[in-house]
C-alpha cells in the first residue's frame, strides 16, 4: 500500500498588503523588496479570522476534491507556528470545525517545512494500514507575529492556508521516497522572540541556498530516478532567489516550477500547499508525474518529498 495525495485546497484572507503600502510603514521601497524576494504582495488575516479558520476553509476545499466526508478522516495534522492558542489545538478546533469526529489530532512545529513532516507522518500511518484517510494542513496567521516596524523581516510574511487529504493509491504512485531533517545549532537564525519574528537574513539566505537544491536532488535519487525525471517542483515559497536555486540544481524549465511568492509571500507551512493546490486546480500537475516538493523553515528543519501524482487506477 502507498500513500498519495487525494485532494488538495487552499484559502488566503481577502486584504492584500503591497509593496507600496509597506512604503509608507516602514523605509523600505517597492524595487528592494521586489528584487530581492521576488515578493509584490501578501496576503493579511482580519483580526477576527483565526489559524483555525482559514485551515476550515483548505481543508473544506481539499475534502470536496478528494471526494470525502470528514466524517471518513482518521486524523488530522495541522502545521502551524501560530496556533489560535497554545491549547487546545488547532487541529482539535478544526477537528470539531470539520466535524470529523472519528479523526484523533495533532499539530506539528517544524516552521516552513512543517507541511512536509505532516505528509510523512500521514505516510507512516497510511502505509502501515492502520488510517486510511489523513489530513494534512499547513496554515498560519503570521501577521500576528510579524515586528511591522523591522523592515527586514515584515516585506516577507503573510496569512494563509493550504490542506492535502491523502490515502491508499496505486502501486507506483504516491510518496517515492523523502528526507527530513533539523540543524538547532542554526535555530537562533529564524525564531520567535518577545512575541515577534527575528531572523538572521545572510545566515538564512546561505542555508537554504544549499540545503533546498541539495533536498530536491536527494529525494529524486532515493526514488532511483534522475534530474530529468522530474515534471515540477514545489518549493518553499520564501524567497525567489532560493527557489530558484533549486531550479536550476534540477535543471528544470522555469515553466515546470511553481511560483507565486509574488503574490503571497512567505506562508511558512501554508506555503507549499496553497503553491501544490493552485498547480493542481491550474492542471500543471498531471497524472503520473514526478513532483518534487521540497521546503526549509525555523528550527532550523527541512524536509523534501518525491512523489508520483495519481490515485487508484
Amino acid at each position: 500500500m502507498k500513500a498519495g495525495v487525494l485532494g488538495t485546497g487552499h484559502y488566503a484572507p481577502e486584504k492584500i498588503l503591497t509593496n507600496k503600502d509597506l512604503e509608507k510603514i516602514v523605509d523600505t521601497t517597492d524595487e528592494w523588496i521586489r528584487t530581492r524576494t521576488g515578493i509584490e504582495e501578501r496576503r493579511i488575516a482580519s483580526d477576527d479570522e483565526n489559524t483555525s479558520d482559514m485551515a476550515l476553509k483548505a481543508a473544506e476545499d481539499a475534502l470536496k476534491e478528494a471526494d470525502l466526508t470528514a466524517e471518513e478522516l482518521d486524523l488530522i495534522l495541522v502545521a502551524t507556528v501560530t496556533p489560535d492558542q497554545p491549547f487546545p489545538t488547532v487541529s482539535c478546533i478544526l477537528q470539531e470545525k470539520l466535524g470529523a469526529t472519528k479523526a484523533a489530532a495533532m499539530d506539528i512545529s517544524a516552521a516552513c517545512a512543517g507541511f512536509m513532516y505532516g505528509m510523512i507522518t500521514a505516510k507512516q500511518f497510511i502505509e502501515s494500514g492502520d488510517y486510511k484517510h489523513i489530513l494534512i494542513v499547513g496554515a498560519e496567521k503570521l501577521s500576528k507575529i510579524t515586528d511591522w516596524e523591522d523592515r527586514n523581516t515584515c516585506v516577507l510574511f503573510g496569512d494563509g492556508a493550504g490542506a492535502a487529504v491523502m490515502g491508499p493509491v496505486s502501486d507506483g504512485k504516491g510518496v517515492l521516497s523523502f528526507e527530513l531533517g533539523a540543524d538547532g545549532s542554526g535555530g537562533k537564525h529564524l525564531a520567535q522572540q518577545d512575541e515577534h519574528i527575528i531572523m538572521n537574513g545572510r545566515e538564512v539566505f546561505k542555508f537554504a541556498v544549499r540545503q533546498m537544491p541539495e533536498s530536491s536532488v536527494k529525494v529524486v535519487e532515493k526514488a532511483g530516478l534522475a534530474k530529468e525525471d522530474v515534471d515540477y517542483l514545489i518549493p518553499h515559497q520564501a524567497n525567489i532567489r532560493i527557489m530558484e536555486a533549486a531550479r536550476q540544481r534540477l535543471g528544470i524549465d522555469e515553466s515546470k516550477m511553481a511560483v507565486n511568492v509574488n503574490h503571497y509571500g512567505n506562508t511558512s507551512a501554508a506555503s507549499i500547499p496553497i503553491a501544490l493546490s493552485e498547480a493542481v486546480k491550474k492542471g500543471k500537475i498531471n497524472d503520473n508525474d514526478l513532483v518534487v516538493l521540497v521546503g526549509f523553515g525555523g528550527g532550523l528543519t527541512w524536509g523534501a518529498v518525491a512523489l508520483r501524482w495519481g490515485k487508484i487506477t
